[in-house]
């Protein structure tokens, strides 16, 4: 009976560390994720705040740790954000809005008019707490667009990603903090 239960302690304890997570704002992320066949590591992140209210947790994976955000926007490697919506204040207008408003702001890479349109066409259904935003780009596809775990569709192309992660972490990010959470600086 010793032998059974110290099987099923190690088995579960196994499992749980296998399943590691760090925490943002509430939010846990799993340390590891995987792209196609390549195994990526959390980066860094933390919690998008607008007027002292928590709008949504981030977090950036990347197949190499690093706090260099140039190297990361231009880099034509797997790469993912992964979002979680934690308020209210996060509809699929305000989304829209401040996505577009990121890419203007965004100043790497190249995201056309049509881009940006055929980008904001995958979120039309309305954003609730809870909802999980993957931005998960590898050189062969593009940036797919999952919401939910739903592929809503993909970007083809570098320049589009490159555009797209500087909304994040470019020279005028959506977020400073957010920003220097992403690149493992908090």
């Amino acid at each position: 009976m010793k032998k059974l239960l110290l099987s099923i302690f190690l088995g579960v304890g196994l499992s749980v560390s296998a399943q590691s997570t760090k925490t943002y704002g509430g939010v846990k992320f799993p340390t590891t994720i995987e792209i196609g066949k390549t195994s990526l590591e959390l980066n860094g992140g933390g919690i998008r705040e607008k007027y002292f209210m928590d709008l949504y947790a981030a977090g950036l994976y990347l197949s190499k740790k690093t706090d260099d955000a140039g190297k990361i926007i231009y880099g034509d490697s797997e790469q993912a954000i992964h979002i979680k919506i934690i308020s209210s204040m996060v509809t699929r207008e305000k989304f829209i809005e401040s996505t577009t408003e990121g890419f203007k702001n965004a100043g790497h890479g190249k995201a056309t008019d049509a881009d940006i349109k055929k980008f904001m066409g995958f979120f039309s259904d309305e954003f609730k707490i809870g909802d999980k935003i993957h931005l998960e780009y590898s050189p062969e596809k593009g940036t797919v667009v999952k919401k939910n775990g739903t592929v809503k569709g993909t970007m083809p192309g570098i320049e589009f990603k490159k555009a797209l992660f500087a909304i994040w972490l470019g020279s005028k990010p959506a977020s400073a903090d957010l920003k220097k959470g992403m690149l493992g600086k908090n």
